[in-house]
């Protein structure tokens, strides 16, 4: 079974993640701030993060830089789940920046799944 960390501040979007998630076959971790994401995927190592950005204490794109940093985490593919960008500039920028996929909030969980799914092959 695949293993995804998510990282959110927002209570009801971690609620609605790991019961998608869950109901999809996927084991989930989930937080709700930065620290806690790099402590996690460190100790966990999960095949895939949705990582919010915009969070108390260390923000996501923090979190992603840490972690690309550390040789047994710097090859986990991370989503980027933001309110920063609008579904405008999410199709302008073809949902990348910075190597990374992105989906603007609020965001289609059909979607999400369709991109967790090619990033994770069974």
């Amino acid at each position: 079974m695949k293993k995804i960390l998510i990282v959110d501040d927002e209570k009801d979007i971690l609620t609605v993640l790991e019961k998608r998630l869950t109901n999809a076959g996927y084991e989930v971790i989930k937080t709700d701030n930065g620290r806690e994401a790099i402590i996690f995927a460190k100790k966990e190592l999960p095949d895939l993060i949705v990582l919010d950005i915009v969070m108390p204490e260390i923000d996501g794109s923090k979190v992603a830089e840490t972690l690309k940093q550390d040789t047994d985490t710097k090859d986990i593919p991370i989503i980027f789940l933001t309110c920063l960008l609008t579904k405008k500039e999410e199709s302008r920028l073809g949902h990348k920046i910075d190597g990374h996929f992105f989906l603007a909030k609020p965001f289609n969980p059909e979607e999400l799944l369709r991109e967790i799914k090619k990033r994770l092959p069974e």
